[in-house]
């Protein structure tokens, strides 16, 4: 077990005074058997009133609003987790599911449906030529091994690209410009994995790794249902099975629905952000 203090601070600056509407804030970490919460603080200025819920994700949501006008915003989150997961090769596959492909037992499709259907149906031929140049039909494979296949081309073939424009690429600009964003790679890896017929979903979270250059950062990963072992988490940006140096925030099946924070202001347009995140072992 490791023990990681967690700061997600987000901050704006408007270009005059504005009243915030509600704001939506995913920054509470996803427990479970291989993640707990030691402690947590959630600090907002201007003042909020602040109510906890669950989404339909199970995603622990933080619903602010706001009663006070004001020319900033700040909002900070502290977290101390306990993380367990330290073997995530320690798993087991359900015999059925060992070998690719492999189909769904027909009462876990009906609740797989949403992680089944891809998001845009549109630029499939794109899609469908490149998942075949690493498999063609007929090729009988581990279930795990393809799917890390995918995330190890995605890893060494695509350039990485820190992008702070809101929003995700779609799977044929990833594919076209060969570079992305953590967003991007997950969504094309999510996208590559429901056109294999295998279920997936989005994960935001954060990254405590020194490999892209920092304490920690905002983080984003694809989730696979296999039967037997569950949702297993896949990283195409560092090329490897989710473990211990993931904290898993919010899932969801679309990428849009699982942004750290989300809001309004009514007000001068403009504003400037400030997005710091540190990851940091105790």
């Amino acid at each position: 077990m490791q023990r990681l203090k967690i700061q997600h601070r987000t901050q704006y600056n408007f270009t005059g005074i504005v009243n915030l509407g509600p704001h939506r804030l995913l920054l509470r970490p996803r427990e479970g058997h291989k993640l707990r919460i030691e402690d947590s603080h959630l600090i907002i200025n201007p003042a909020a009133t602040v109510h906890w819920m669950r989404d339909e994700y199970d995603n622990s949501v933080a619903l602010a609003t706001f009663s006070a006008a004001t020319q900033t915003l700040e909002i900070t989150s502290e977290v101390i987790v306990q993380q367990y997961d330290e073997m995530p090769l320690d798993f087991v596959v359900a015999n059925n599911a060992v070998q690719y492909p492999f189909s769904y037992d027909m009462d876990v499709i009906v609740v797989l449906q949403p992680y089944l259907t891809l998001q845009i149906q549109t630029h499939q031929s794109l899609l469908r030529h490149w998942l075949r140049e690493y498999w063609l039909p007929g090729e009988r494979i581990q279930t795990y091994s393809l799917l890390m296949r995918y995330c190890e081309v995605i890893h060494r073939n695509f350039k990485y690209q820190v992008r702070e424009q809101p929003g995700v690429q779609t799977v044929a600009e990833t594919l076209t410009r060969r570079m992305g964003s953590c967003r991007d790679f997950a969504n094309l890896l999510m996208e590559g994995a429901r056109m294999l017929g295998l279920a997936a979903r989005f994960v935001s979270g954060y990254l405590n790794t020194p490999v892209l250059d920092s304490a920690g950062s905002t983080h984003a990963w694809t989730e696979v249902f296999i039967p037997g072992a569950g949702w297993k988490g896949f990283d195409p940006t560092i090329g490897e099975l989710v473990g211990s140096k993931h904290i898993a925030v919010a899932v969801s099946r679309a990428p849009e629905a699982v942004s750290p924070v989300t809001g309004s202001f009514f007000g001068p347009l403009g504003a400037d952000l400030f997005v710091g995140v540190w990851v940091t072992p105790l």
